[in-house]
């Protein structure tokens, strides 16, 4: 729990710690936002050992990165996981923890940890009574995307430069896999179709429209089209409907390693996806992604990086249809929970964007 007076003001380390410990537990995409914190505190202080807690399926992704501990926590094992993290850091204790996740299993996991200093969000942003468990907040920004809001520890540490590095390791046999895949004389579209399925979480576009995007991409532009997922009943049946359609189409859905992914995203010449992992996996990469928002804004879980604005944004009709007010009239990541918003993305919107970005080279 929390210890002493939590504050707010910036309070840097007269000469940098010894060590530091990161609790970022999930989801995919939160955990790609870690890794430009991760790279601007080792290159400010390249002394500092970090260990970084992090939840299984996370950690597949992450696993093998260059200057990092990882303590991996089982979700599955409900208090036994809390337990066997607190088992592994036992006779430990952190001169400062970043809580970057604001939830209350983090903050159960938290208390498992020990530090001195517990740094956490701003109280707007600390969910979930994250700032029971801190004892010390970051300032509070408005309207900020997830990863600088996460760069916004790093500042209260006193480092005003930035790394933004998205260097998920990956190996030379995966590297090779995604090349064999995505031989093709044509641009190569990795399409990763669903979100992630939780409780009124409508994130994701009907089985149509992506068959119809995968026509205008392989009679427009010769493409090869590749999709990915999870091997559930849902993915597998949006897989099944597009693959139907016949044409330069590589199922693999279910049957990619996270690894796998990251290196195909790579070699892709563009990646189209809802709001969900893929998305920010494929931005790591500095492949093109065409995300598709509706009922979230991209302003705070978009591509963070986005040259070409390729986005297709229509949270704001979301938005005006839902609550009759406009993005700046709603709370900072306000969700829309309209099963029919993602409708409001058409076609035309998503083959604009691969215009924009094929066209040149037709």
């Amino acid at each position: 729990m929390s210890r002493g007076s939590p504050t707010s003001l910036k309070s840097p380390f007269k000469s940098p710690p010894e060590s530091l410990c990161l609790l970022r537990l999930s989801a995919i995409g939160d955990c790609c936002h870690v890794l430009p914190l991760l790279r601007t505190i080792q290159r400010a202080w390249p002394a500092t050992k970090i260990t970084w807690v992090i939840g299984r399926t996370e950690h597949m992704l992450m696993e093998g990165m260059q200057g990092v501990e990882f303590i991996t926590f089982d979700k599955n094992r409900g208090w036994r996981g809390l337990m066997d993290v607190r088992r592994q850091l036992a006779g430990r204790e952190f001169p400062v923890l970043l809580n970057l996740h604001a939830s209350m299993r983090a903050n159960l996991v938290s208390a498992v940890i020990p530090a001195r200093r517990r740094i956490g969000y701003d109280r707007a942003r600390a969910r979930d009574y994250q700032w029971l468990f801190t004892n010390e907040r970051i300032p509070a920004i408005e309207r900020q995307h997830v990863c600088d809001g996460m760069l916004g520890f790093a500042r209260h540490l006193g480092i005003d430069t930035q790394d933004l590095r998205w260097d998920i390791p990956v190996n030379a046999d995966d590297h090779d896999f995604a090349a064999q895949l995505t031989q093709h004389s044509g641009p190569v579209c990795v399409i990763s179709p669903c979100s992630s399925q939780r409780a009124r979480n409508f994130r994701n576009w009907s089985k149509n429209n992506y068959i119809a995007v995968v026509r205008y991409l392989q009679e427009r532009y010769g493409a090869k089209v590749i999709l990915t997922g999870a091997n559930t009943e849902l993915e597998n049946d949006y897989a099944a409907a597009i693959c139907a359609t016949g044409g330069e189409i590589e199922n693999r859905v279910g049957k990619t390693t996270l690894k796998q992914l990251v290196a195909l995203f790579a070699a892709a010449d563009v990646v189209i996806a809802p709001d969900s992992g893929p998305v920010h996996m494929a931005t790591a990469t500095g492949t093109a992604v065409i995300g598709l928002y509706a009922t979230s804004n991209p302003g705070r879980t978009g591509p963070y990086r986005d040259p070409l604005g390729l986005t297709v944004n229509r949270y704001p009709d979301a938005v005006r249809e839902e609550f009759g007010v406009s993005v700046e009239d709603v709370r900072w990541g306000q969700r829309v929970r309209n099963p029919d918003a993602m409708s409001l993305i058409t076609v035309a919107d998503v083959t604009a964007s691969l215009d924009r970005l094929l066209a040149a080279n037709a």
